[in-house]
């Protein structure tokens, strides 16, 4: 199994961070390489689809609202892998009016080397992340 993490600190109370993207549903709202997301099996799996068209389905495996974190399984994706779970939590930063958001993912490559697969989910992570703190700071777009 492999393994990586992203973090960013974003100037927003994380409840208001939270607000935005602890919705299963929510990711087009901040991503924007996921223009289209579709609920079913009552709220917990949703169909994505990229900015190609790629189809990526993923399963809600946990949810907290009150610990501001949930984690999820991929079910189907054009991603080289098997095994996925990802979780993403919005954190307070003591002392500060800002919230840490990590998302992390344990899984297995497969027909790519560990180091390969690992780049690809910390570029996703970390991309993500900006365009969330784009989403959230830039004056034209904020939320």
């Amino acid at each position: 199994m492999a393994t990586t993490t992203a973090s960013l600190d974003i100037p927003a109370s994380p409840e208001r961070v939270w607000q935005l993207i602890g919705g299963f549903d929510s990711l087009p709202q901040w991503l924007p390489y996921i223009p289209t997301s579709e609920l079913r099996d009552g709220g917990r799996v949703r169909s994505l689809r990229n900015e190609d068209g790629g189809l990526i389905v993923e399963r809600l495996e946990a949810f907290d609202d009150k610990a501001r974190t949930y984690s999820y399984s991929i079910l189907q994706a054009p991603f080289p892998v098997t095994d996925y779970l990802s979780t993403l939590t919005v954190r307070e930063t003591p002392g500060q009016d800002t919230a840490r958001v990590e998302w992390s993912g344990v899984f297995t490559p497969d027909g790519i080397s560990d180091d390969e697969a690992i780049a690809l989910f910390h570029s996703i992570y970390t991309d993500g992340l900006a365009a969330l703190h784009q989403t959230l700071t830039a004056p034209d777009r904020r939320v």
